[in-house]
């Protein structure tokens, strides 16, 4: 199968599990074509630019030579793909390879992360919300309002700096909120 190992063994597994029935792929080979894929098809500037630039890379690693591969490699792919048609999960098919910036970044964004790691994310509506522990798919804001000391215990905690960084500017959007509102 197709991305099997990360997702459909496991996902049969569990419901299996939960139903009572004792599952157990020791003894079974799996393969995963898209592991096949990835491992023989590598997913670096070197490979993109051969790919499309053909032409070996030189100085590979270095920053000069990175910056310039990857700039060719943008380039080609701009011309590539201008015409190209892109199908989301939904089905929804568009155009997106496009010399604009924001059109570009939307597409190529692949989470929806307030913070770097992804402690924080943003909601179907937009809004920075807890993905992980006790509070994970509650808004930020409120977990400030029902449990201030949540606040302090990230900040003392062992979360990446960006993290804290990202909650003390909600925690202090939010302080300013409900502090100077209008009434």
């Amino acid at each position: 199968g197709y991305n099997i190992i990360k997702f459909d063994v496991p996902f049969l597994a569990e419901e299996i599990t939960k139903a009572g029935i004792d599952f157990n792929i020791e003894k079974r080979k799996l393969v995963d074509v898209q592991n096949i894929f990835h491992k023989m098809e590598p997913r670096t500037l070197k490979a993109a630019y051969k790919f499309y630039c053909h032409d070996e890379m030189k100085g590979a690693h270095e920053a000069l030579a990175d910056t310039k591969a990857t700039f060719d490699v943008f380039m080609a792919q701009l011309e590539r793909y201008q015409d190209a048609e892109y199908e989301d999960n939904n089905g929804n098919v568009s155009k997106p390879i496009v010399n604009d910036v924001e059109k570009l970044s939307a597409f190529t964004t692949q989470t929806n992360n307030v913070d770097l790691a992804g402690y924080i994310v943003y909601n179907s509506k937009h809004i920075p919300t807890f993905n992980f522990g006790k509070h994970k798919g509650k808004e930020v804001n409120e977990v400030f309002k029902i449990e201030p000391q949540y606040y302090d215990w990230m900040l003392k905690g062992k979360f990446p700096e960006h993290t804290k960084k990202v909650l003390t500017r909600l925690y202090t959007e939010y302080k300013m909120q409900t502090n100077y509102r209008l009434f």
